[in-house]
């Protein structure tokens, strides 16, 4: 497994807490992750025995087969050489420290030099003469006066996590050295500073992200490193929720620094163990299969491909999987319970991207590897309408300027874009769509949909390429003007992840198999402020000068190119 970041997430400005706190864990935490690290023993047990039988299966053929290629002559040459070995007498050292010879006068070894110097150790200063009566113990080193160095640890600390209501946070879901963890990086846009704030390690491959701010009923409790915690409104959170190669879905607080386990984990462990291999097959050479495990309506048996969360119906959310399903949570529930409902006649291949309408909550997208996107009403699936787009569906994206259209992009690099009251219910029916665009060479990996400007998107692929859009054109339906406003290979190798910006208006975050993140701001770009400068200033946002050129890369890789440019000129 190569280095690479699979998905980037934003956090808005003002969201995060100030002072990000540690976690502590009380007894219902502990019992939580018990019951789960119990789960994933007996999946590693099980797996042990598997490999070791296997091992000894070898060893004995291996035996057997030196057993047949033992013969006589060879048994004669190994005693010969054995009573070689044990008839040949050992060398004895009889030379010892008192045959080393001393030059004469040598008296280094009676420490006359060092005589006279009194010795440090505890019986010096716990003597008779020691005024005992003037010591002072101090259990706790905060206590003690004289210790400062600990106070201004903390304090450093402190002030390096703080997160000012400038700032926005990113997480990325990486895999670095085949370690799968998820960064978190702070990003202040008037500084053009992106720079490291902190991480988690992770059990399983992330695959896909999401923000919320739905608050987690999770026991796990924090300790508090300022007063933002406790004055925070509790109807809102800070949390993060990954899809992984395993089949359940993990969710963590961004507010909580050094998390040992996901406050909520969506889905049954015991359950879902899909991810032990078993042996198949026959002959010396074992080969690993991954057991396939039958559909279930409470939780997925495979991995988690896409998420979405319902702005609208906040405690929501949405999942698609490699087991061809659709699933909804609602994580106001005790999850023990499972999914709160389950589509499992949608597709045919692997969901590879699901997503709620903004402006119709009931609503949700998906699109699959079986090459249809479908659109339907959560509360009653079997009227859905869709559409067959000829390629793997890579993303989807509904207009938010458009409650009824959305844009797919596709594996052959296609971008395209439907206007759902015109799909039909029946896939054999035609489905044109209202406009097509040639975006990559390669699988179009990326797409998004500009918040704050009206037909700007964002697309990028595996032919490392990352391109703005801008489409025109009649709100009533007439026919569109598509034009690419600019195209930048920002140095990420293929790119599998472009997100705009939640509150700065031409600020694209974009990763991929390199495992860099960077930040492109687009409208350092001349053409983008010539296209989208009269929309911004209808909207009544404006362009901020920058000094960074466009691209804006983490603090510490910026600081080894300058040094870099400076020892080569």
């Amino acid at each position: 497994m190569g280095d690479l970041i699979s998905s980037i997430a934003w956090v808005k400005r003002g969201v995060s807490a100030r002072h990000p706190s540690k976690q502590q864990l009380n007894d219902a935490d502990i019992e939580r992750i018990k019951e789960i690290a119990h789960v994933e023993l007996e999946d590693a047990r099980t797996e042990l025995e598997r490999a070791n039988s296997t091992a000894q299966a070898m060893d004995k053929r291996h035996e057997e087969s030196d057993d047949n290629d033992m013969t006589g002559d060879h048994d004669d040459d190994d005693d010969d050489d054995d009573s070689a070995w044990v008839d040949e007498p050992m060398d004895e050292d009889t030379s010892g420290e008192g045959s080393i010879p001393k030059r004469n006068g040598d008296l280094s070894e009676y420490k006359l030099d060092t005589y006279d110097e009194d010795d440090d150790g505890p019986a010096s200063t716990l003597g008779p003469f020691t005024n005992i009566k003037g010591l002072q113990f101090y259990r706790d080193n905060d206590d003690d006066p004289y210790v400062t160095l600990k106070e201004d640890d903390d304090e450093l600390e402190r002030e390096e996590n703080e997160v000012l209501p400038t700032d926005n946070l990113l997480v990325t879901a990486i895999v670095e050295q085949n370690v799968p963890q998820l960064h978190f990086f702070v990003y202040d846009e008037s500084t053009e500073y992106l720079g490291p704030h902190h991480d988690l390690l992770l059990s399983s491959m992330p695959l896909c992200l999401e923000w919320l701010d739905y608050p987690i009923s999770s026991t796990a409790s924090a300790m508090d490193t300022g007063d933002d915690l406790a004055n925070s409104p509790s109807q809102f959170g800070n949390y993060i929720a990954m899809g992984t190669m395993d089949p359940e879905i993990e969710i963590f607080s961004v507010d909580l620094l050094e998390s040992v386990y996901p406050d909520l984990v969506l889905g049954n462990p015991k359950e879902t163990a899909a991810h032990v291999p078993e042996s198949a097959g026959t002959g010396k050479k074992k080969r690993k299969k991954t057991k396939h495990r039958a559909v279930s309506e409470k939780h997925h048996v495979d991995a988690v491909l896409s998420l979405s969360w319902n702005h609208a119906v906040r405690q929501m959310l949405a999942s698609g999987s490699a087991d061809r399903t659709v699933k909804l949570w609602d994580l106001s529930r005790d999850q023990k319970e499972g999914a709160f409902r389950s589509f499992e006649k949608l597709h045919k291949d692997k969901v590879q991207s699901v997503q709620w309408n903004p402006a119709e909550p009931s609503v949700l997208l998906s699109g699959s590897y079986d090459r249809t996107v479908r659109v339907f009403d959560s509360r009653a699936p079997n009227a859905s309408v869709g559409a067959i787009v000829g390629a793997d569906v890579e993303a989807i994206r509904w207009d938010p300027w458009d409650n009824h259209g959305f844009y797919v992009s596709l594996e052959n690099g296609m971008v395209v874009n439907f206007d759902a009251r015109t799909m039909p219910s029946d896939l054999n029916q035609p489905s044109p769509a209202r406009f097509t665009i040639a975006a990559h060479d390669g699988a179009a990996c990326a797409l998004d949909i500009n918040p704050h400007i009206r037909g700007c998107l964002a697309t990028a692929g595996t032919d490392k390429m990352v391109k703005i859009w801008n489409v025109q054109g009649d709100e009533s339906g007439g026919k569109r003007q598509v034009s690419l406003v600019a195209g930048r290979d920002l140095g990420l190798g293929e790119v599998f992840s472009a997100v705009w910006s939640p509150d700065d208006p031409l600020t694209l975050a974009a990763a991929g198999s390199k495992a860099k993140l960077q930040i492109w701001d687009v409208g350092a770009n001349f053409g983008a402020r010539k296209v989208f400068g009269q929309r911004l200033a209808e909207a009544g946002r404006a362009l901020k000068e920058k000094k960074s050129g466009g691209v804006i890369g983490i603090a510490d890789d910026e600081d080894d190119e300058d040094d870099d440019g400076d020892d080569e000129d």
